[in-house]
């Protein structure tokens, strides 16, 4: 009985964090190019009272084992891509494909983000395309990418590449192309807040899109929605709070034996 007391808090400990991961994608239904979480656990240690054994005429098929409970083991994100939102907005942009965008954070860190929702920023350089917190969108070669023309006059092809159309109507390439890169294991990436990702050991380093598998495109004008389904989510709530109900039960449950053994010699 006493086991079954620690045994069902495992569960709920667990099924009290699936619902902080699961509140979470709901939080970010409406985030830009948000991906969605996903707990997973795994059974915890097992005491054996008795092995399988087979001797002649005789024998114990199964084991006797009881385990103590489950455990998270990991949160895995799920990198499918999200729905595309048409904005008809210049500064917008939607990759197709498993790349990212690569911004340069005040830390002097690169980061990296499928969140195109991008701004302008006039600094002394120039104006200077930045993210919405006003970090700079880095092109190929890791250099902040500036505009000396008019926004409604700049082309971004699905290559990334910029131009920007002159007086005469021509479109003139400016030999700057925005920065897509993809990772061996995105699934390692480390999320550090406002729709950005870090590079680190378990992702590998970040490489040019299209040194890479399929070449990854940009759609201008348009922006990746959350791949968050909301139906799925609140079907996952509702199987972790039962799940969080019944191992509460068993705890009841287990508390009633324990009283009941203690009340046999009145």
């Amino acid at each position: 009985m006493i086991r079954a007391l620690y045994t069902a808090s495992s569960g709920m400990k667990a099924m009290q964090f699936n619902v902080d991961t699961i509140s979470n994608n709901l939080a970010n239904v409406n985030t830009y190019a948000y991906k969605k979480e996903r707990a997973e656990f795994e059974d915890l240690l097992y005491v054996t009272m008795e092995r399988a054994y087979i001797l002649e005429n005789q024998g114990r098929p199964v084991n006797l084992q009881v385990g103590h409970g489950t455990v998270i083991r990991s949160v895995a994100r799920d990198f499918t891509a999200g729905s595309l939102i048409q904005t008809e907005n210049n500064l917008d942009f939607a990759i197709i494909g498993d790349g990212f965008f690569s911004v340069l954070h005040p830390s002097q860190n690169i980061y990296y983000t499928r969140d195109g929702s991008f701004k302008l920023s006039v600094t002394d350089e120039g104006t200077m395309l930045t993210t919405a917190r006003g970090y700079p969108v880095l092109d190929e070669i890791g250099e902040p990418i500036y505009f000396d023309y008019p926004i409604d006059q700049i082309i971004i092809n699905e290559r990334g590449e910029i131009s920007y159309k002159d007086e005469d109507g021509l479109i003139v390439p400016t030999g700057q192309r925005i920065g897509i890169f993809k990772f061996n294991n995105p699934q390692g990436l480390e999320a550090v807040g406002g729709n950005l990702y870090a590079e680190n050991t378990a992702s590998g380093f970040a490489v040019p899109d299209d040194e890479m598998g399929e070449p990854s495109t940009i759609r201008q004008g348009y922006l990746e929605a959350s791949n968050v389904q909301v139906v799925e989510e609140m079907v996952n709530l509702i199987t972790a709070q039962r799940a969080y109900e019944l191992n509460s039960k068993a705890i009841t449950t287990a508390d009633e034996m324990m009283s009941i053994a203690n009340n046999l010699k009145r």
